[in-house]
């Protein structure tokens, strides 16, 4: 067999597209179920932290709507039908089980802020809250930190539980437009166009905070040159690139765990 025959032409390969969808009902139930499969994956993970910790997922009829899980509910259990509606003023629209006060007071301003945001995660990860401790950004001493080059910001500030939507509204504000904030001596928080690209930012940052604790720890890091950081940033930091990366964590997931998608 010649080389030019082992060829597999362009136009044969199935690339993955993001979805369009036809009516808002399906789009809905999509959001739901990455939702769900999103907190599947944190809990796998391990960035539960008993009832701490939040994914909300913007609906697409109402927009200053969002799904959410229910306050002290496992991540592990989590299924699409225990996913809760709440509306602007944090009221449960659909579901029977309360939402975690912190959840709304943060969610709700992080949503109205970014309006071109569909989802935001929040979780109290081990080295997310670790390096959020130190006060500092991410340095671009990895190809996958690269992701966060110029794209993430800093809420210096910490005064307990964030209960009071005043907050919420300042930490939107130090978001400004990035994909994530580290909230110090809090944990991280990401946004993304789709429930995919800001679970995998918070995924993917969360083992960026372990690799530059690890790297520190052991020595000084030797950070990549700006233009190549910036380069990498376009490479592996775009929205379509972080939905991407989703992509097989969420055929595996409801592969090993299809009760979720009840």
């Amino acid at each position: 067999m010649s080389e030019a025959a082992m060829i597999v032409p362009p136009q044969s390969l199935r690339i993955p597209q993001m979805p369009v969808f036809e009516t808002t009902e399906q789009e809905r139930l999509h959001r739901k179920q990455r939702l769900a499969a999103a907190f599947r994956l944190f809990a796998k993970f391990g960035f539960d932290e008993g009832v701490a910790g939040h994914i909300t997922a913007r609906d697409p009829e109402k927009p200053d709507h969002f799904w959410v899980n229910p306050f002290g509910m496992d991540f592990s259990q989590i299924r699409v039908s225990d996913l809760v509606l709440v509306n602007h003023k944090g009221e449960v629209v659909e579901g029977d089980m309360p939402v975690n006060a912190a959840a709304f007071a943060i969610h709700s301003q992080v949503h109205a802020a970014r309006t071109d945001c569909i989802a935001a995660a929040h979780a109290h990860s081990m080295y997310g809250k670790s390096w959020s401790s130190l006060g500092r950004l991410l340095d671009p001493i990895t190809q996958d930190a690269c992701a966060f080059y110029e794209d993430h910001s800093l809420f210096d500030d910490f005064t307990g539980v964030v209960l009071d939507v005043e907050e919420g509204q300042r930490i939107g504000q130090a978001l400004g437009n990035c994909k994530a904030v580290i909230l110090r001596n809090h944990g991280l928080l990401t946004v993304g166009k789709t429930v995919d690209e800001a679970a995998w930012w918070f995924i993917t940052m969360e083992r960026s905070c372990q690799a530059q604790l690890l790297a520190e720890a052991a020595g000084e890091p030797h950070f990549i040159m700006p233009d190549s950081a910036k380069l990498t940033s376009q490479q592996v930091g775009s929205t379509v690139a972080g939905w991407f990366q989703f992509q097989p964590l969420y055929a595996r997931i409801t592969k090993e765990q299809p009760d979720l998608l009840e």
